[in-house]
């Protein structure tokens, strides 16, 4: 799914012009982004859950010399699948 997909379905379902869809999936995406911030995860009911999680610090190897690196500590989203999700597909 792309931001173009999100903006053609909201601009077909609430008859929106092209430019306003558009800005209406920018600011969709960006409220997502916003709560992931802030809470540090976004449910979509019958959809799923989008969760923060933190990954600890690790060694890795740099794929074009095969040299060992660190990789630093992060944060990732992980997306869980509701069970109507699951059914549905």
């Amino acid at each position: 799914m792309s931001k173009a997909f999100i903006a053609n379905v909201l601009k077909e379902s609430a008859e929106l012009t092209g430019a306003a869809s558009n800005r209406a999936a920018t600011d969709l995406m960006a409220a997502i982004v916003k709560e992931l911030k802030k809470a540090g995860r976004f449910t979509l009911p019958s959809f799923g859950t989008f969760i923060v999680r933190k990954t600890k610090a690790r060694k890795g190897l740099n794929p074009r010399t095969g040299e060992a690196i660190k990789v630093k500590a992060g944060k990732t989203v992980r997306f869980k699948a509701s069970p109507t999700l699951k059914k549905g597909v």
